[in-house]
């Protein structure tokens, strides 16, 4: 590499403004995209958090995934996805790059550190897919709402657990674990009187509820918890 010429850096691409890219700024309960518009961008993270929401044909909505920062969404449109499948809405104040296809497409062909991150993020969510359906499949709602807290709280990335910025309704996390908001509600209550999570303006998972999800043995509450 001569001495005019720069390392390409992925952060600073996706902090930066230029061709085929525009930052854009949503607040709390905007719609970035809904589910059967046209696909043809990326977009990325730079600030908050949005959920992605989807509605069967018979109007039920579910949410399926929670984002932050650094994370990726709507890159469908790269596997030849014409419509959006689901709706992203922001949580909280967002600051989101838009990344047109094309120079997204452009950028993994030519940037090698990019490609590395994108494919990184996309086996990420592939895992992460993988492992939700493992959750619904196997084990107690209970153990689904700790993981899904867990996860809200960045728990496993770099550095420690963080308080939930965004308030997350109590509705919203039924619809991401498949129960009803009266058992989230019983087990919020059950998590913060065991020390688990606490409440002080935001929510604090700590990491003491881990041993919710690792633990086999512990007694669960069993379907016939009150409604």
């Amino acid at each position: 590499m001569t001495s005019s010429e720069t390392a390409f850096v992925p952060t600073a691409f996706l902090a930066r403004v230029g061709v085929g890219r525009t930052i854009k700024e949503f607040k709390k309960n905007q719609i970035v995209f809904s589910q059967g518009e046209t696909a043809n961008s990326v977009f990325y993270i730079e600030d908050g958090k949005v959920k992605v929401t989807v509605v069967s044909g018979q109007g039920k909505e579910a949410v399926v995934a929670i984002l932050s920062k650094a994370d990726f969404f709507g890159e469908g449109c790269l596997s030849g996805q014409p419509k959006r499948i689901s709706t992203v809405t922001a949580m909280a104040p967002c600051v989101i790059m838009e990344i047109e296809k094309g120079a997204i497409i452009k950028v993994l062909h030519d940037e090698p550190s990019f490609s590395e991150v994108f494919i990184s993020h996309l086996l990420a969510r592939t895992l992460r897919a993988e492992a939700d359906l493992v959750d619904q499949l196997f084990n107690s709602s209970e153990k689904r709402l700790a993981r899904a807290l867990l996860l809200l709280a960045n728990f496993g990335k770099e550095g420690r657990p963080e308080p939930i910025i965004a308030k997350i309704s109590q509705d919203t996390l039924a619809e991401m674990i498949g129960t009803t908001r009266s058992r989230v509600s019983f087990f919020m209550n059950k998590f913060r009187r065991l020390g688990f999570i606490s409440y002080n303006g935001t929510l604090e998972v700590h990491s003491s509820l881990l041993s919710v999800v690792l633990n086999n043995d512990q007694p669960h509450i069993t379907d016939e918890t009150p409604d």
